[in-house]
């Protein structure tokens, strides 16, 4: 059987690009395993990154996957999703090995759901940290926030990529336009220079704030709680790989407590760390984009 066909129970699966499908097949497809993913969500991954779905004969999309490509050497993995009528019978291991042959030897980051961990193991994987998705309904809190936090124009994009590729190690000029179409940005300069970035998107129920990089807790905390300003009562979610400290007490405090966990894994290099002083990253763009 061709690699781009599979035979599941009495399913014939065919791969075809993911950019031709209908997005609201798309969202149908996430709404069955409860991820919070809107059609313009999708629209969104769509723009940023490439993948394929598995059609049965008649058109319906049984399961997805996704890849982001950051330069020639680095790509992240998501939207990796199979329908509960297919899950235990290869289809996620049928597409994940196809996005593999699509990313060939770049650098690989993913995020793993329990359920998906055994599979990204026996794939070459290795877990490095846990990504705490913190959600809920804003309550006003006071770190209070310092005039030193700015408002981040189209102008200032080149410095908030270069921070995030020092933080993220790779480049993701492309993704941080993206972001900006629909983001509100703030920063951190010290010197004159960009210290620390963050931004806040409408996603899922409400409003995402991510990513989030900065040299230190106490400044991802100021630029998180200047994006909170105005959005008492309404649904946020961040997911961060800080397992506790002032940032997680911070999101509880303003009513984000932990909701889940995944794990975040990597092939081929290991997690850049995050070390006080240094860029690095306090809150995700996103599970698939990292």
């Amino acid at each position: 059987m061709s690699q781009n066909t599979m035979r599941l129970q009495s399913f014939d699966l065919a791969s075809q690009d993911i950019a031709s499908v209908d997005v609201e097949s798309l969202h149908g497809l996430s709404l069955g395993v409860e991820w919070p993913h809107r059609p313009a969500d999708w629209d969104f991954l769509r723009k940023v990154g490439r993948g394929f779905v598995a059609l049965d004969e008649i058109g319906r999309v049984f399961s997805s996957a996704m890849w982001f490509p950051y330069g020639a050497d680095c790509a992240t993995i998501g939207m990796v999703i199979t329908s509960p009528r297919v899950q235990t019978h290869g289809g996620g291991r049928w597409m994940m090995e196809g996005i593999l042959r699509q990313c060939g030897e770049r650098r690989l980051i993913l995020n793993a759901t329990r359920a998906a961990y055994s599979l990204y193991r026996s794939l070459g994987f290795e877990p490095q940290a846990t990504v705490h998705q913190c959600q809920g309904y804003v309550r006003p809190v006071v770190p209070g926030v310092t005039d030193a936090v700015e408002a981040i124009s189209a102008a200032d994009l080149g410095e908030v990529a270069a921070l995030d590729a020092a933080a993220f190690g790779a480049d993701r000029s492309h993704l941080m336009a993206r972001l900006a179409e629909t983001a509100e940005i703030r920063g951190l300069r010290r010197g004159g220079r960009l210290a620390a970035y963050a931004m806040r998107r409408p996603f899922g129920r409400g409003w995402v704030v991510g990513p989030v990089v900065a040299e230190s807790e106490e400044d991802a905390v100021q630029l998180v709680a200047a994006l909170l300003v105005g959005l008492d009562g309404q649904f946020v979610r961040l997911d961060t790989r800080q397992s506790g400290g002032v940032l997680r007490a911070f999101l509880h405090a303003a009513g984000l407590p932990l909701h889940d966990t995944v794990t975040t894994m990597t092939r081929g290099a290991p997690l850049p760390r995050v070390e006080a002083g240094s860029p690095g990253t306090y809150a995700l763009a996103a599970h698939a984009l990292s």
